[in-house]
Order: structure tokens, then C-alpha cells, then sequence
């Protein structure tokens, strides 16, 4: 089964998770509008796209912002790999929209 970020990066931002408190939740453990791109739940396989995520221990802006950040991630080349041809970017996201 492909992981979801929060379960990859063990960032305990997911609902119930360990760093809610302090960072609140993560938009990529709830936002219903990206669940399914690239398998996952909610937006937790395309959490790039997504305002609000967590990386190097700091919460990151927009999806013009961090995009150079994320294109370096072990998880972005993770679930480009595992989804091959079927990847799903940002553009997936947005015609849900």
C-alpha cells in the first residue's frame, strides 16, 4: 500500500498526531479535495501542491514558494516512482477545483 506524507515523513501532523498541538494539523492530512491523486488520502500524496505543509521542521507557503523545495524531496521522487506514468501533479489538483 502507498503512504500517505504524514506516514512517510512521520511529521505527526496528521489529525490525533503527535505535533498538532504546536503546528496544527496539516492541510495534506485533510484536505478533501485531493483525496485519491496519486492513491491517496486526502492530499497526502500530492501534500507539494498544498499550502501549509511541514518540511525541514518548518510549515511552507504556497505551492510557488516551496515547489523548488519539494521538486528535491525523497517523497516527491518516492511517489513519482510508485505512480509512474499516472503521477499527478499540480494541475490535478487544480481542475478539482
Amino acid at each position: 500500500m502507498n503512504q500517505n506524507c504524514w506516514e512517510a515523513k512521520k511529521c505527526g501532523r496528521q489529525p490525533g498526531g503527535s505535533r498538532c498541538s504546536d503546528l496544527g494539523v496539516c492541510p495534506a492530512a485533510v484536505d478533501s479535495k485531493a483525496h485519491g491523486l496519486n492513491g491517496g488520502r486526502n492530499g497526502g500524496r500530492v501534500c507539494w501542491a498544498l499550502t501549509g505543509t511541514l518540511c525541514g521542521g518548518t510549515v511552507q507557503g504556497t505551492f510557488a514558494q516551496k515547489l523548488s523545495n519539494c521538486m528535491q524531496c525523497d517523497f516527491y521522487h518516492q511517489v513519482q516512482v510508485e505512480q509512474g506514468r499516472g503521477f499527478e501533479s499540480f494541475k490535478a489538483l487544480q481542475q478539482r477545483q
